[in-house]
């Protein structure tokens, strides 16, 4: 059987770097890690869980991938999937990937290397082809985020008709201009994809036009919130609302509104996504799509601990509830 000292010879390192490495330490080179990992592969060798429990040096334990933890949405989702896994007597640990493909990847290398038990990915940023390899090593689910050909569970919302009543909401109040902020790309495939075809068909249904120059696309934090007013005040022909996609990025919105001495709603509506506790904040307080965020994480670490204890579990997809709130801002 395949051991670390076999991998640290054929690697021609310590077996201190090889422990580092498969710790997912800091302190290894890129070079050396790479070299690692190679042999690694070449040798089909994976660490042994049973015995790292047996020293001590290993509970059961779920890691979770979020693409910013300091968007509060995903701080509230992580909270809930950590209470949930206490509960259980499960432990969890945080990956941040910072929408990046090749932090992504590391991370699910800890699944292929046992450092973890379980993945739950509230964010994708690699094609299914490159994901599904690592479901041989142990359960991954998605949750807020899900991919038509995946073949793992996912606890999603219906991203489409969010996008719709709130785009609808909008044209209701009156509004014919209306600006859209998405947190990936204005397509037809990939991430948000389906909030961009449930506003589309909102304006399609009131006979309005998307305008390219009222779409903001990669919009994810409050600053952006901020630079989205400032183009917009540098408009000749400006919209009179904006569905920001995101409480933090509603945030922004209002607070660079405010300070440019703009009266809200009647100089600009604003609603968001998420109807995170900040929205009951702001003034004026923000109209927001409601996500039931505790219920997500919660359902989210019930199913991976159910694949864990049932390796043959039944791969479902489980969509929870959306609804619009109304509150001031528009």
């Amino acid at each position: 059987m395949t051991n670390i000292s076999d991998v640290a010879k054929l690697s021609g390192l310590s077996k201190a770097t090889v422990s580092r490495v498969l710790n997912n330490h800091s302190y290894v080179s890129k070079e050396k890690r790479e070299i690692v990992l190679k042999v690694i592969e070449e040798l089909g060798y994976t660490p042994n869980p049973s015995a790292r429990r047996l020293r001590g040096q290993l509970t059961t334990t779920i890691g979770v991938i979020v693409p910013r933890i300091v968007n509060p949405f995903f701080a509230y989702l992580v909270n809930s999937i950590e209470e949930t896994a206490y509960q259980n007597g499960y432990q969890v640990i945080i990956f941040q990937s910072n929408l990046n493909k090749e932090k992504e990847l590391a991370f699910l290398n800890l699944l292929k290397m046992k450092q973890v038990d379980g993945i739950i990915m509230t964010s994708i940023e690699n094609d299914w082809n490159v994901i599904e390899p690592f479901t041989q090593y142990g359960p991954l689910l998605m949750c807020n985020e899900y991919m038509d050909q995946a073949q793992v569970p996912m606890i999603r919302l219906d991203q489409h008709k969010g996008a719709f009543i709130g785009a609808r909401h909008l044209i209701e109040r009156g509004h014919r201009k209306i600006a859209y902020c998405t947190g990936g790309l204005f397509a037809q495939e990939r991430k948000d994809k389906d909030r961009n075809q449930g506003f589309q068909q909102a304006l399609m249904e009131a006979g309005l036009e998307v305008i390219p120059k009222w779409i903001f696309v990669n919009q994810n934090s409050i600053e952006d919130g901020r630079r989205v007013v400032k183009q917009i005040l540098e408009m000749d022909d400006r919209p009179t609302a904006i569905f920001t996609g995101s409480d933090e990025v509603a945030s922004g919105v209002i607070a660079e509104a405010n300070e440019r001495g703009l009266t809200l709603p009647d100089s600009l509506a604003v609603i968001g996504f998420d109807d995170q506790p900040v929205a009951e904040l702001l003034v004026p307080k923000l109209t927001t799509i409601r996500q039931p965020v505790d219920e997500m994480g919660k359902k989210a670490m019930e199913i991976i601990i159910k694949m864990l204890e049932d390796p043959g579990y039944e791969i479902s997809i489980y969509e929870l509830p959306i609804e619009l709130v109304i509150r001031q801002s528009t």
